[in-house]
């Protein structure tokens, strides 16, 4: 069973049910550490509360994105991790040959648009909504040295409804990503 690690930055929550359908089966890796951007974040204690070991590890330690982006991958290869799930990972990865295709993510929204830099949580909501998309939905996507832009494996789709808001959008993106990433990442540990 191959070995996972979880990057986050805020509540954990896509990280906890991943961790969630690996224990129940319906994902066949075994989560070994967490990687957390922020000493402040509310996902620490949830994952630690969890039983998941998570390394707190701040960008501002670090010169640059690449040997900040060697320190996240220091502390998982530690642990013998093999495949990294980011799970609202909010810094920039330099993504190094040896990591390759073994880095996904999810993104809150469907790729290729309402992606790039500055397309994070709430901002791609309101995107979608000011462009007048008729739907959106997630993406599960391999990561690369460009935001957003990896290859894609897998897509969910909700409708936009002509009275939404970004937090009614959200809700109902966020439930698609709580099926589509377990779902994902198990038919890729399977590939």
């Amino acid at each position: 069973m191959r070995r996972l690690a979880f990057f986050i930055s805020g509540t954990g929550g896509n990280a906890l049910n991943l961790l969630a359908a690996c224990r129940d089966g319906r994902v066949p890796g075994e989560p070994v550490v967490a990687v957390c951007s922020s000493s402040k974040a509310a996902g620490i204690a949830r994952l630690e509360a969890a039983g998941l070991p998570v390394r707190v590890v701040l960008r501002s330690a670090h010169p640059d994105d690449e040997t900040y982006s060697e320190a996240c991958y220091e502390a998982v290869e530690a642990e013998g991790s093999e495949v990294i799930c980011l799970c609202g990972f909010l810094k920039k990865l330099v993504v190094p040959s040896r990591w390759e295709g073994r880095i996904l993510n999810i993104h809150p929204g469907l790729l290729p648009e309402f992606g790039g830099p500055g397309m994070y949580g709430m901002h791609v909501h309101r995107a979608v909504l000011a462009a007048g998309a008729p739907e959106s939905g997630c993406t599960i996507h391999l990561v690369d040295n460009q935001y957003d832009h990896g290859r894609i494996l897998a897509q969910a789709r909700v409708p936009v409804l002509a009275d939404d808001t970004p937090e009614a959008l959200q809700q109902r993106v966020y439930a698609e990503e709580m099926r589509l990433y377990p779902e994902a990442l198990a038919a890729f540990l399977r590939a």
